[in-house]
C-alpha cells in the first residue's frame, strides 16, 4: 500500500522522555477542507489497523462523507506505516523503541492538523477501539479544539480485566522460541503470532457469535476454518510482533487520567470534555462492556450513551455486520446534525 502521505515529525519527544529523531507519521485524508476548515474530522486508527481498515466507514451516502467532509485517517506510532519498531533505524529501532502513550499518539495527529493543514477546529473525532481511546484523548488533550467526539467500542482508560486480556496476547508473542527479546531480526515468528491470534479470537466476538454459528456469515464453514482463516490469517497479514507489542502497551496504559496537569485523576480529565460526545459501546463487547462506558458518560458534561445491539461483541465496530454499521453511522449523522 502507497496511498498515503508522511508527515516529518522531525525531533519528537514521547511522555517518556525519549526523543526519536527523524519521527513519521503516516497519514490519508479523504475529501477538501472547506474554505473556513470546518469541516475536519479526524478518525484514528485501531490496534494494528492501518488507514485503509477505517474505509469502511468513509463514502457518498455515508455520514463520513468526502464529499461534505475533509476526513483525516492518521496511523499511530507502532502500526508500520507511521514510526514504528520495524520501521525505525537504530539505535531505537525493535525492541528499543520508546515507550508510547495515547497522549502520544494524540500530540502527533495534533501537529499534523494544525501545522500541515492550519486547522484550528474540529467538527468530530471518532473512532473504534484503540481509535476510540484517542477519540477521548483528543477530547481532553484539547477542549477547546474539539466539537464533537463519537467512541465506539472503546474506552477512556483500560479497565483491570482488559488488561488481564493484554497480558495473555503479549505472553503468547514473547513465547515464540524465536522472540529473542524482541531482536529476531527479518524471522517472521508465526507460532507466535498464531498463539496470539488464538487468545484474541475468545475476546473479539461474543459466546452468542460463535454458540450461533455467525462466523458462516463471513464465509467460514467451521470453527476450526474461522480460527485459522480469520483469526491467524489477520495476525499473519504482515504484523510485526515488537509493533503488536509496541500498541499494546499504549492500550494498556491508557487512561485519560495521565494527561499532563490531571495528575492520574480520570474522572477530573473526564469531566474536562467539552465536545459533545456520543459513546456507543457494544451490548457484548469483552474489553469495553456498555457498563464501564456509561461510567464515563455520567462524568463527561455532554454525552449521551447508546448502546451498539447485537452479539459481535467488540467486531461491532470493525465494520463486519451491516446491521451494526447502520447503527453507528445513523448516530454519527444524528451527532452532526446538533
Amino acid at each position: 500500500m502507497s496511498d498515503y502521505e508522511i508527515f516529518e515529525l522531525g525531533d519528537f519527544t514521547f511522555l517518556s522522555g525519549a526523543t526519536l529523531r527523524g519521527a513519521r507519521l503516516a497519514y490519508k485524508t479523504y475529501g477538501e477542507p472547506s474554505p473556513a476548515k470546518d469541516n475536519v474530522i479526524v478518525y484514528p486508527t485501531w490496534y494494528s489497523g492501518r488507514h485503509w481498515d477505517n474505509e469502511w466507514l468513509i463514502g457518498p451516502g455515508m455520514t463520513l462523507d468526502p464529499e461534505r467532509y475533509f476526513i483525516i485517517v492518521p496511523n499511530q506510532f507502532g502500526n508500520g506505516l507511521s514510526s514504528s519498531p520495524s520501521n525505525t533505524p537504530e539505535p531505537y529501532d525493535r525492541a528499543r523503541f520508546p515507550r508510547v502513550t495515547m497522549y502520544d499518539n494524540v500530540a502527533a495527529q495534533h501537529r499534523l492538523v494544525t501545522e500541515r493543514f492550519g486547522v484550528q477546529r474540529l467538527a468530530l473525532v471518532t473512532g473504534w477501539s484503540m481509535g476510540a481511546g484517542q477519540t477521548y484523548q483528543w477530547a481532553v488533550s484539547h477542549p477547546d479544539m474539539v466539537e464533537r467526539i463519537a467512541p465506539f467500542c472503546g474506552s477512556s482508560h483500560t479497565s483491570p480485566h482488559n488488561k488481564v486480556f493484554l497480558e495473555g496476547v503479549q505472553a503468547a508473542l514473547t513465547a515464540d522460541g524465536g522472540f529473542n527479546g524482541g531482536w529476531y531480526g527479518e524471522r517472521r515468528l508465526t507460532t507466535g503470532l498464531r498463539a496470539a491470534a488464538r487468545v484474541y479470537a475468545g475476546w473479539g466476538f461474543s459466546q452468542a457469535f460463535y454458540w450461533q454459528h455467525l462466523y458462516e456469515r463471513l464465509g467460514y464453514t467451521s470453527l476450526e476454518d474461522f480460527l485459522v482463516g480469520f483469526w491467524e490469517g489477520f495476525f499473519l497479514d504482515d504484523r510485526d510482533p515488537n509493533n503488536l507489542i509496541t500498541m499494546l502497551r499504549v492500550w494498556h496504559a491508557a487512561d485519560v487520567g495521565l494527561t499532563p496537569g490531571f495528575n492520574g485523576d480520570t474522572e477530573a480529565a473526564l469531566a474536562s470534555i467539552k465536545a459533545r460526545a456520543l459513546v456507543m459501546p457494544a451490548e457484548k463487547d469483552l474489553y469495553f462492556p456498555p457498563e464501564d462506558e456509561a461510567w464515563a458518560v455520567e462524568r463527561i458534561p455532554n454525552a449521551r450513551l447508546r448502546v451498539i445491539p447485537g452479539v459481535w461483541g467488540h467486531f461491532a465496530g470493525h465494520g463486519s455486520n451491516p446491521e451494526d454499521v447502520r447503527f453507528i453511522d445513523e448516530g454519527l449523522r444524528e451527532l452532526m446534525a446538533s
